[in-house]
């Protein structure tokens, strides 16, 4: 018979994120986008030692990745001890539909991408300082954790959640949820089975 700790234990594991770097990603962007999860949603964070870049996903027509590609690679690696595994690279994302993307994830699914290659520049072309970057790659990986956890775009522009289409929409979006998101995420987060009833 199962414990009441042999089951807190299991949602414990159940509820862990893997950070995953792939390819040259500085290690502080890892540890940022860690405590991030770690301060806004309470949840344990591991950053998994780094695995080669995503060369596999190259679209040479493009000279582009692609982010579902590389999303299903995720899928298939090992990780079981990680209920979402959010992975981190640093070259230009695309998915067919859009010219590129910032980040990517399976709505609802077990693994998010978020590419940093993008968010080093500003929109005049500019380098951007370190703190910058930073929070940008803190706020594309907790906006694509969100989808994980099944929360769709948002309408309140005062969210996290609320699309951001180019850098400026990214660097007006604030680091937080809004009331509405938050309790949806809290409900996920409580949910014995996580959202929509997912193992």
């Amino acid at each position: 018979m199962t414990s009441a700790l042999d089951s807190a234990q299991t949602t414990e594991r159940r509820r862990r994120i893997g950070i995953l770097p792939l390819g040259n990603v500085a290690e502080i962007t890892s540890k940022s986008i860690a405590g991030h999860i770690l301060g806004h949603l309470r949840l344990p964070v591991d950053i998994l030692p780094p695995l080669a870049p995503p060369s596999f996903a190259l679209d040479e027509r493009r000279l582009q990745y692609d982010a579902g590609s590389i999303l299903k690679a995720m899928e298939r690696a090992r990780h079981d001890a990680y209920d979402k595994l959010i992975g981190v690279v640093d070259v230009d994302l695309f998915v067919p539909i859009l010219t590129y993307v910032f980040g990517e994830a399976k709505q609802g699914g077990r693994c998010g991408l978020v590419s940093i290659y993008r968010l080093k520049k500003n929109s005049d072309g500019s380098s951007a300082k370190a703190s910058a970057q930073l929070e940008r790659t803190a706020k594309v990986a907790l906006h694509e954790l969100g989808h994980l956890f099944d929360l769709h775009h948002c309408m309140e522009e005062e969210c996290l959640m609320h699309f951001s289409g180019g850098m400026e929409d990214l660097d007006r979006a604030p680091l937080y949820y809004c009331r509405y998101c938050t309790v949806f995420f809290r409900d996920a987060l409580r949910s014995d089975r996580g959202p929509q009833g997912a193992p």
